[in-house]
C-alpha cells in the first residue's frame, strides 16, 4: 500500500540534495544534512499539514538544520569540508570545468544569505514568495538577496551589461537554470509557482 507521504519524501530527495550541496561541498556531508531532514520530517509528520507545499516544508527543516549543525560547530576548524585543501590539488582542468569551478568558487563568496537565495530562486525553482517563506524573510528581502547575488556574481566573473549585450543576448534576460549548465551570471528566473487545480 502506497503511502503519499512516503512518496512525497521520496521524491522531495534529488532537489534537496542539491540544495545541500550549497551549504557542503562534500557530497558525504551533504547527504548527512539530507538524512537528518528526512529523519526530522518522518518523525514530525503528524505536524505536516496536507495540502500545503512539503518540498518548502522539507527545504526549511534542511535550512535549519544546517544553521543548527553551524553554530554548533563555530569552534571547529574553519576548512572543516576540506575545500580549500581541495582547491590547492586541483589540476588545470579543460575551459568547461575551469569555467564552473570559478563560478562555483564565485558563488561561495557570496554572504550565505545571498547565495541561499539565488539557489533557492534561480537553481530550485521557487518562486520568490516561497523563498521568503522557506528563509522566513519577506518576499522583498529575497528579491534583493537575489538582484545582489547576480550582480556580485556578474561583476566576479566579469560579465557586464556591455557583454551580454555585444554577444546578441537580451541583457535583461535571465538564463533558466544554473544546474543545467547555462550561463553563471544570470543564473536564473524563478519560475511562476504553480497554480491551485
Amino acid at each position: 500500500m502506497s503511502d503519499p507521504f512516503r512518496d512525497e519524501l521520496v521524491a522531495a530527495l534529488k532537489p534537496l540534495r542539491g540544495f545541500a550541496r550549497t551549504f557542503h561541498r562534500d557530497p558525504d556531508r551533504a547527504d548527512d544534512l539530507v538524512q537528518e531532514t528526512m529523519v526530522k520530517a518522518w518523525s514530525n509528520r503528524d505536524k505536516f499539514r496536507p495540502g500545503t507545499n512539503m518540498r518548502a516544508w522539507l527545504f526549511t527543516i534542511l535550512r535549519n538544520s544546517y544553521y543548527s549543525e553551524l553554530r554548533k560547530s563555530r569552534n571547529e576548524v574553519e576548512d572543516a569540508d576540506g575545500s580549500l585543501t581541495e582547491r590547492l590539488t586541483d589540476l588545470p582542468a579543460h575551459d568547461g570545468r575551469l569555467a564552473m569551478r570559478d563560478f562555483r568558487a564565485a558563488l561561495a563568496t557570496l554572504g550565505d544569505d545571498q547565495r541561499e537565495a539565488l539557489i533557492l530562486v534561480g537553481a530550485s525553482g521557487f518562486s520568490y514568495e516561497e523563498a521568503a517563506e522557506i528563509c522566513g524573510v519577506a518576499p522583498g528581502t529575497i528579491k534583493s538577496r537575489v538582484s545582489r547575488a547576480r550582480a556580485r556574481l556578474a561583476e566576479l566573473l566579469g560579465e557586464t551589461d556591455g557583454d551580454r549585450a555585444s554577444d546578441g543576448a537580451d541583457p535583461t534576460a535571465q538564463d533558466d537554470d544554473v544546474a543545467g549548465g547555462g550561463s553563471s551570471a544570470g543564473v536564473g528566473r524563478p519560475r511562476p509557482a504553480a497554480q491551485p487545480a
